[in-house]
């Protein structure tokens, strides 16, 4: 490296405040975009052109399971689904559709170990959680077993979860919720099938019972599908582990028509 370039490296380290490690992974690993890999002037963000890709759910939706509607019906209209089958949990919130973009940022986070994203997807999950940040006490996020964790070497729900409660300061509670029985991944199985595919499989640790009896609990999850997943992980907080109500906010939802 030349002088110049030497003294353009400590001027960014020294004006900048930032690590030496830090600028070095930028020289070596670029910030792109990760959905069209365009270069970015800074990591964790999005182009213009794939942000404009994204489906953000904004209201009109059911005040339960937080469906986008296409036409605003009035303050506190519920889905067909929410009065047909109420789900376990109190409310869903989801900061936007699974599919394009979306779709690739879950893959990224949960296959390819980009723990990176997860600040930047949590940031988004905030801006749609509707107040049920404000109003939960813990935040705990559904659990992998632990052969899959020692598989995946990260749980992506709880990395999500870790920045939301680092973005908002409310309490993480790790290790409460736990899933004890080992389930067949939920991908290409139908609702039914994944109703029984985890029901029975989540459990409250003894710990767990402490920290979350009489608590609002924010169950954090990336995707929600067909809600098997969060109904059992809710039937067992409650249940199990005394919660006075629990509410569920993911990364993506999938509509009836992507699933």
């Amino acid at each position: 490296m030349t002088q110049t370039g030497l003294g353009k490296f400590r001027r960014i380290v020294l004006q900048g405040g930032r690590s030496v490690a830090a600028v070095a992974i930028d020289f070596i690993y670029p910030p792109t975009c990760p959905g069209c890999q365009v270069l970015l002037g800074r990591h964790a963000g999005i182009c213009a052109r794939c942000w404009s890709y994204l489906r953000f759910i904004e209201r009109p939706y059911c005040e339960v399971l937080g469906v986008p509607f296409s036409h605003d019906l009035g303050a506190g209209i519920l889905s067909a689904d929410a009065i047909a089958d109420p789900p376990p949990f109190a409310r869903l919130r989801s900061a936007v559709l699974h599919d394009g973009l979306a779709r690739t940022l879950v893959h990224n986070l949960k296959y390819r170990d980009r723990t990176d994203l997860a600040p930047m997807m949590a940031a988004w999950m905030v801006r749609a959680a509707d107040g049920e940040i404000e109003a939960c006490e813990v935040i705990v996020p559904v659990p992998l077993h632990r052969y899959r964790l020692f598989a995946r070497k990260f749980n992506q729900s709880a990395e999500l979860a870790r920045a939301i409660a680092r973005q908002t300061g409310k309490p993480l509670v790790l290790g409460a919720l736990q899933r004890t029985r080992r389930t067949k991944r939920q991908i290409g199985l139908s609702a039914a099938a994944r109703q029984e595919n985890v029901q029975g499989a989540f459990s409250v640790s003894q710990n767990g019972k402490t920290a979350l009896f009489g608590k609002r609990v924010l169950l954090i999850d990336d995707v929600y599908t067909t809600g098997a997943t969060v109904s059992a992980a809710t039937r067992a907080l409650k249940r199990g582990g005394g919660a006075a109500e629990v509410s569920v906010l993911t990364f993506a939802r999938a509509l009836a028509d992507h699933i």
